[in-house]
């Protein structure tokens, strides 16, 4: 059965943002699967996704301290529809990523990260599928804010798909 998913990362609320963009929101409340590639910043926040997400998948990361760094771990492992997914915050540096991951996470079929907050998707030689969502409220060098939706099913990751987040009026 077709499972639905949201990815995202580096939501840094409450220092980049004081809430997620709502189109997150009603994503994260509509999908089966929400999992997020850590940068959460303040519990509060994780508190939130765990009482409007389904079942959520997620790690810490280097800018989750204390609470944070006891509830989730560094890297998780989850099997969703057939597919093995990874997800961890840091990856390193673009160059040479792909095949870096894939020694890393020889088990795993998608690898969801976070970090540079520049959205990724690529595949790796063997097989692994990365995505980085980017970030839903610290965009840096992007032209806006995003995360991504996808669905699993039956093996096979479809209709992966970047979602732009305008900017705050």
């Amino acid at each position: 059965m077709p499972v639905s998913l949201v990815f995202t990362s580096d939501t840094h609320v409450p220092k980049r943002a004081r809430d997620l963009p709502p189109a997150l929101w009603s994503e994260i409340a509509a999908a089966d699967v929400v999992v997020h590639a850590g940068d959460w910043v303040d519990a509060a926040l994780l508190d939130l996704f765990e009482q409007r997400a389904h079942r959520l998948v997620a790690v810490h990361g280097n800018n989750d301290h204390g609470v944070l760094r006891q509830r989730l771990p560094e890297v998780a492992h989850e099997e969703i529809e057939g597919l093995r997914f990874a997800v961890v915050h840091e990856t390193g540096d673009a160059k040479g990523r792909e095949a870096r991951c894939a020694a890393r996470f020889p088990a795993a079929d998608v690898l969801v990260f976070g970090h540079s907050h520049i959205p990724w998707d690529t595949t790796a030689p063997n097989g692994l599928r990365l995505i980085n969502p980017g970030s839903p409220t610290d965009r840096r060098r992007q032209p806006h804010g995003t995360f991504v939706t996808a669905v699993a099913d039956a093996g096979r990751l479809r209709d992966v798909v970047l979602h732009p987040v305008p900017p705050r009026s």
